[in-house]
This record gives C-alpha cells, sequence and structure tokens, in this order.
C-alpha cells in the first residue's frame, strides 16, 4: 500500500529536531521526499541519517528564516534536489517577552514578528510559485503552518502572542486566494511541546513541566508526534477538502476549563462539591 505523501516532495523548515524533525521523518515514512530547512546542519544531519535508514529521501538546505533570500535558496534547492514542490511545513517560529504593554519595548516586538511570524510570510512567497506549478499536474498541494495556542487566547507573551495570531489569519487569507487555484493552506496551534526549544526552561525549572501538564485537560504537555501526526493529516488527501482550517493540537486547553469542578478539591471531589451545592440551594436563582 502506497503512503499517504508518496512522490510528494516536501519542505519542512526547523527540520532539524523537535516538532519538525518528527514531521520531516513522518513524511518520509508515507512516502514523500522531504528538504530539511535549518540553521543547524549537525542536528539536521540526524533527521536525514535517520530517514535514509529506512529508505527515504532528504536534503538539507540551511535556513535562517529572518533572511528573505534564504527562503528563495530553500526552495531552489528542493527544486533541484527532487524536481518539484508539493508542501510547505512553516515550523519554525518562537518567542520572548511576558512583559506588561506598558513595559514592552520594541526590540522585543519586532524579534516576535522578526521570527514568529515574517518568516511564514518569507516561505510561502517563496514557494507559492512551485506550489502552483505542482497543482496543474496533480492534486495535493498544500501549506501548513504553526502557530500557537497563545495566537487564540490570552495567555501571556503579548508580542508572540500577536505574531502568532497573524500567522492565523495570514495563513486563512491564502487559503481563500489560493484554494481556487489548487493550493491548500491550513493552521495546527499546539501547546507547550516537549522539544529542544523547552529544555532549557524545563532544566532550569524542572517542575514547569508538570504544572503546565496540571492545567491541560489530559493533564501532559504535548510531544512532537502528536503534532506530525496532524501535521501529515493536514496535508494528505485525507483532508483535501480542509482549507482555512484553524486546528488546535493542544489536548482540550483552548477548549475550556475545568478550574470550577476542580477548585472544590479535585476532579471527582470537585464534581461532587458543586453537585452539593446545587442540590442543597446554595446557588442563587435566576
Amino acid at each position: 500500500m502506497s503512503g499517504r505523501m508518496e512522490n510528494r516532495v516536501a519542505i519542512v523548515t526547523g527540520g532539524g529536531s523537535g516538532i519538525g524533525g518528527e514531521t520531516a521523518v513522518r513524511f518520509a515514512q508515507e512516502g514523500a521526499a522531504v528538504l530539511i530547512a535549518d540553521l543547524d546542519p549537525d542536528r539536521s544531519t540526524n533527521i536525514i541519517e535517520k530517514i535514509r535508514s529506512f529508505g527515504g529521501r532528504a536534503e538539507y538546505s540551511k535556513l535562517d528564516v529572518r533572511v528573505p533570500d534564504d527562503a528563495n535558496k530553500m526552495v531552489s534547492k528542493a527544486i533541484e534536489c527532487f524536481g518539484s514542490l508539493d508542501t510547505l511545513v512553516n515550523n519554525v517560529g518562537g518567542g520572548k517577552g511576558d512583559d506588561l504593554i506598558n513595559e514592552l519595548d520594541e526590540e522585543t516586538w519586532n524579534f516576535n514578528f522578526d521570527f514568529a511570524l515574517k518568516p511564514t510570510y518569507y516561505c510561502c512567497r517563496a514557494a507559492m510559485p512551485k506550489l502552483l506549478e505542482s497543482a496543474e499536474v496533480r492534486p495535493g498541494a498544500s501549506i501548513v503552518n504553526l502557530s500557537s495556542v497563545n495566537g487564540m487566547t490570552g495567555m501571556g507573551l503579548p508580542a508572540y502572542a500577536a505574531a502568532k495570531a497573524g500567522v492565523e489569519m495570514f495563513t486563512k487569507n491564502i487559503a481563500i486566494q489560493y484554494g481556487k487555484k489548487g493550493v491548500r493552506s491550513n493552521i495546527v496551534a499546539p501547546y507547550t511541546t516537549r522539544t529542544d526549544f523547552w529544555k532549557p526552561t524545563f532544566d532550569a525549572d524542572p517542575d514547569l513541566a508538570p504544572r503546565l501538564a496540571d492545567i491541560n485537560p489530559m493533564r501532559r504537555i504535548g510531544n512532537p508526534i502528536d503534532l506530525a501526526n496532524a501535521i501529515l493529516f493536514l496535508a494528505s488527501d485525507e483532508a483535501s477538502f480542509i482549507n482555512g482550517a484553524l486546528l488546535p493540537v493542544d489536548g482540550g486547553f483552548t477548549a475550556g476549563t475545568d478550574i470550577f469542578s476542580r477548585s472544590g478539591g479535585g476532579d471527582e471531589d470537585g464534581a461532587a462539591f458543586w453537585r452539593s451545592q446545587a442540590e442543597s440551594g446554595n446557588f442563587p436563582k435566576s
């Protein structure tokens, strides 16, 4: 049985590790030839070797996402190596600066937009002509951009949140502009995910990951494979009528909160507490 990405060519930015690395491997397992676009050639080599170990095809292109010409070179390298381009995954984009708005300096604001929003624009702009060429030959051209739960709800990191919300609206506009031409565009929004980006923070505060897990409805944080499988789905023909969608991969974090039931003394005890209050008539009447 052929894979879901058989005979397709994909670019994964930040493909040398974490969510991008896992995505590159999953794409290759499903038959795609993958260009790993990443700033670090050493970690990218590890992913490429892993892909080649099971007979997959992968190459590397050095990418600093803040440099527009690197995006152009990345697309040219994909065409040089594999002859076409069907899928672009924009995975790179971190943030910083959990400041109050009146203390948020312009350098921090610009850093977040330069790192979390502009690269999506640069890479989509560079890739679109080749994606359109692919769409003329066969169905299946697509873009998957990574946002964040920070872009969906107010929870701190205001400049990063604004940039990621920008990724979401930018992607939706691409979807309505190019869907009729055969190029789909969708968004994946992760919850905190255990990647190299988070490692220094988790090492400095070993209790942080458990705390973040505790406020998630599934009582855990994300793993790269959780995101990779969602990205694979959106890039595949299984999602052929999904365009302009925002898919939270967040364990239910943006669905709501169980803080009220837990406030009575834990999940089950809390629910029992609120039931007892209702039964005793302690809630005000409307």
